[in-house]
C-alpha cells in the first residue's frame, strides 16, 4: 500500500485535469472512496501494532485512545457515506416554479407567523417590516407575543399585524406557534424568528415548491447580519465562516438527497393541512423544530430544501450565549432519541433516513471523544505513559497521507462552506461545555428554552469565567506536560522518548487550540449593536447647494455609513445627505470621523418612513446575501496567528462586518 501517499499528493492535480466527462458525484465519490480506504488502512495498523500493553495504565490508555479516534474517523464516514448518493440543487427549478406556480390558478393564503419573546423592539421591528412587505399580497402577518408587552402590542398595530398573547406561557416557542395556529386559518404557514427578517421575495420564491401536494414543508437556508462570536472576537470575519454555513451548505443539501431535510425553526413554509396532520408542533421536544420535522415526514408529507438565501437573521452576541445556544440545540437533538416522535421510535421512515437524522446526534456526542483527545497528550508528559506506539514511518505512510487528504478534501467536499484544520482550532472553545451537556443528557438532565439575548449594547469588554476557567486548567496542565516533554532524554524512558516527536507535535497542537479558544472568549466592547455590512457601491454626497461630491460607499448600517471620497472636499455642514439607490430617499448625515478621503458618518434625524425604507433596503431587497467561499486555510491560519494577541480594534473604519451583494443585483447605483 505504499502507493497510497502519493496518490494523496496527485489526486488534487487528478480532479483539476480530469476530461470533462466525469461528472462532480463521481469526483465526489472518487474521494470518498479514498478517504474511507485510508481510514480503514489507519484503523487496521493501529487496532494490530499501536497498542501499548505493557502495563494497566498504559493499555487503558490505548485503549481509550483507540477507541476515541476509532468513533471520530468512522462517525466522520456517516456524512460521506450520505454523500455518495446525487442530492438536488433545487435553485435552478425556482424561477421556473414561480413562473409555473404564477401562471396557475392558485393563489393560497399564508400566514406568517413571528414568535416573540422579550427580544429588543428594534430587532423585532426588522422582522415585520421584511414580513409585511413581501411582494405575494395574500398574507397574513402574527405577532405571537409570549411577553404581552404593550410596546410589541403597538409595534403589530403600527404595521398592521394581528396580535396575539397567550393567558399561560407553556412549552416555550412550540406552545407559542400552536397557539397562533389555533387562531390563524390560512392554506399555507411561513414562521421567522423574532430576530429572521425574509427578503421581499421570500414567498413568491417558495410557494412554487408547495404545487406538488405531497409536499409538506420547504426549508430555506440561515444567514446572519452579523459575524458569530468567534469571528468577531478573532477579528476573522472575513477568513471564518459561521458553523451554519457547513450546514446549510453541505449537510441539508445530503439530507435533501434521503428525503430527510431538518427543520430548522425558521424561514421556513409549511402546509397547513401537514402541520394539521401531525397535531402542530411537537411541545414536548426543546427542538420542537427538528422533531416536528421528523414527524412530518414519518406521516408521509414530502420535506424539500431550498439553497437560496432569502433571510438572514442575528447570531449570537456574546461567547457566553453562543455556547449557550448551543448546549440548548445538543439538549434538544438528544432529546429526542426519547421521544416517540424522534428519530429511533415508530415507523414512517427508511433506514438511510433514520441514519441521517441520528447523524446530527452523533455530531453533539463526539465532543465526548473530543475532549479525549485534548486530555491524551498529557499522559506523555504528566504520566510518563505513551498511548500509542508510532515510528516516524508510521507516522509519515500512514497518520500524514489520512491528515493530508482531510485538509485538502473537507473544503472541496463541503463546498467551500468550512475548512478542516482552522474550524477544528476555533472549536475548542465548545467541547468542553457540550461534553458537560452530552453527559448530563445521558444522566436524563434535560436543559429548558431559553431565548438567545439580542442587539445588545456593551460599553467595557468581558471575559466568560465559566467558559474560561476550564480553558485556563487545561492550558495549566499542557504547559506542565510540554515541560515534562522537554525533559533529557536520560530523564524519560525509552517508549516516551521514542514517543516524544508526536507527544511534543500534539502538546503544541493543543496550546494553540487552547490559546485560540481563550482568545475567542473575550468579548470587546460594542456600543454601537446595529449589524454593519460591507458593500462597494457608487454613491453621493449632496450639500444644501446642490452640489454633488461622487464617493463610494464601503460600509453602511442603521446607525450610519462608511464612505471614500473620490475627491477632497469641503466638510460637511448640518444639511448634507448621501444618496446612493432608488428605493431609499437621500438621507441626512452628520460626520462622525475623517481620516484621508475616508468619511464615517451617522445618519441624521430619519422620519419612520426614512428608516422604514432604510432596513427594506438593507435586509429585505432579493439576493443581498450571497454564498462566500472559505480563503485558503493557510492564508486564514497565518492572519488568525498574527491577530491572536492584539485585540481588533471596532472603531470607524475597521469595524466588524458582513459582506453583502453589489447594488447591481438589486437595480444599481442611482445616477
Amino acid at each position: 500500500m505504499s502507493w497510497l501517499p502519493l496518490l494523496v499528493l496527485i489526486w488534487p492535480a487528478w480532479l483539476s485535469r480530469t476530461p470533462e466527462p466525469l461528472s462532480p458525484i463521481w469526483r465526489r465519490r472518487s474521494l470518498i472512496v479514498l478517504i474511507g480506504v485510508l481510514t480503514l488502512r489507519y484503523l487496521l495498523w493501529r487496532v494490530s501494532a499501536s497498542m501499548n500493553l505493557s502495563t494497566p495504565l498504559s493499555t487503558t490508555l490505548s485503549l481509550l485512545l483507540l477507541a476515541a479516534e476509532g468513533w471520530l474517523l468512522l462517525s466522520g464516514m456517516v456524512p460521506l457515506v450520505l454523500a455518495w448518493r446525487r442530492f438536488p440543487d433545487r435553485r435552478p427549478a425556482m424561477h421556473q416554479l414561480r413562473e409555473q406556480w404564477q401562471h396557475s390558478s392558485w393563489t393560497p393564503t399564508v400566514d406568517i407567523l413571528v414568535p416573540t419573546y422579550g427580544e429588543p423592539i428594534n430587532v423585532l421591528e426588522r422582522t415585520l417590516i421584511g414580513c409585511c412587505h413581501q411582494t405575494y399580497p395574500h398574507t397574513q402577518v402574527w405577532v405571537l407575543d409570549d411577553s404581552g408587552r404593550q410596546e410589541v402590542k403597538a409595534l403589530a398595530s403600527q404595521h398592521g399585524c394581528a396580535y396575539v398573547h397567550r393567558p399561560v406561557r407553556a412549552c416555550a416557542k412550540a406552545g407559542n406557534l400552536n397557539h397562533g395556529l389555533r387562531r390563524c386559518r390560512g392554506e399555507l404557514v411561513a414562521v421567522f424568528d423574532a430576530d429572521f427578517i425574509p427578503q421581499s421575495t421570500f414567498l413568491e420564491n417558495s410557494i412554487g415548491f408547495l404545487l406538488d401536494p405531497k409536499v409538506g414543508l420547504l426549508q430555506t437556508p440561515q444567514t446572519f447580519i452579523n459575524a458569530d462570536p468567534v469571528m468577531r472576537n478573532l477579528g476573522m470575519e472575513r477568513w471564518l465562516l459561521s458553523d451554519e454555513e457547513s450546514f446549510y451548505r453541505w449537510i441539508e443539501p445530503v439530507r435533501d438527497g434521503w428525503g430527510a431535510v431538518v427543520c430548522a425553526g425558521t424561514a421556513f413554509l409549511a402546509r397547513r393541512s401537514a402541520l394539521d396532520s401531525v397535531g402542530g408542533f411537537v411541545e414536548k421536544a426543546i427542538s420542537e423544530d427538528f422533531v416536528t420535522g421528523i414527524n412530518l415526514r414519518r406521516k408521509g408529507w414530502s420535506l424539500l430544501y431550498l439553497q437560496q438565501k432569502l433571510s438572514a437573521g442575528l447570531a449570537a452576541e456574546t461567547m457566553a450565549d453562543f455556547v449557550r445556544q448551543r448546549q440548548r440545540w445538543a439538549s434538544g437533538t438528544l432529546q429526542s432519541l426519547r421521544l416517540p416522535e424522534g428519530p429511533l421510535r415508530g415507523g414512517g421512515l427508511t433506514t438511510w433516513q433514520r441514519v441521517a437524522y441520528l447523524e446530527g446526534v452523533v455530531h453533539w456526542i463526539n465532543n465526548l471523544p473530543r475532549l479525549v483527545l485534548m486530555l491524551m497528550p498529557l499522559s506523555y508528559g504528566l504520566l510518563g505513559t505513551v498511548p500509542i506506539l508510532i515510528s516516524a514511518g508510521d507516522a509519515v505512510g500512514l497518520l500524514l497521507p489520512l491528515w493530508a487528504t482531510l485538509l485538502m478534501g473537507v473544503g472541496w467536499l463541503n463546498r467551500g462552506s468550512r475548512t478542516a484544520f482552522l474550524s477544528e482550532l476555533t472549536g475548542w472553545v465548545l467541547t468542553v461545555p457540550l461534553t458537560v451537556t452530552v453527559l448530563a443528557n445521558l444522566m436524563g438532565r434535560l436543559g429548558g428554552f431559553k431565548v438567545t439575548p439580542k442587539h445588545q449594547r456593551r460599553d467595557r469588554g468581558s471575559w466568560s469565567v465559566q467558559l474560561s476557567l476550564p480553558l485556563l486548567a487545561l492550558l495549566a496542565l499542557n504547559l506542565f506536560n510540554l515541560r515534562g516533554l522537554l525533559q533529557p532524554q536520560s530523564a524519560l524512558d525509552s517508549a516516551t522518548f521514542d514517543g516524544r516527536p508526536l507527544g511534543l507535535v500534539w502538546a503544541v497542537l493543543n496550546l494553540l487550540s487552547l490559546v485560540i479558544a481563550l482568545r475567542a472568549c473575550w468579548d470587546p466592547p460594542s456600543r454601537d449593536p446595529s449589524p454593519w455590512q460591507a458593500i462597494d457601491s457608487m454613491a453621493w454626497l449632496q450639500d444644501a447647494g446642490g452640489h454633488r461630491h461622487a464617493c463610494t460607499l464601503k460600509a453602511i448600517s442603521e446607525s450610519g455609513a462608511e464612505l471614500q471620497l473620490h475627491a477632497k472636499t469641503t466638510p460637511l455642514v448640518a444639511s448634507t445627505t448621501l444618496c446612493w439607490c432608488k428605493e431609499v430617499p437621500p438621507l441626512p448625515v452628520q460626520l462622525e470621523m475623517a481620516s484621508g478621503l475616508g468619511l464615517a458618518v451617522r445618519w441624521g434625524p430619519l422620519s419612520a418612513l426614512e428608516r422604514k425604507q432604510l432596513i427594506r433596503w438593507l435586509f429585505c431587497r432579493p439576493n443581498c446575501w450571497r454564498d462566500r467561499m472559505a480563503p485558503p486555510e493557510w492564508k486564514a491560519l497565518a492572519v488568525l496567528l498574527a491577530r491572536l494577541f492584539t485585540a481588533p480594534s471596532r472603531r470607524p473604519f475597521q469595524r466588524c462586518l458582513m459582506q453583502q451583494a453589489s447594488l447591481t443585483d438589486s437595480g444599481g447605483p442611482v445616477g
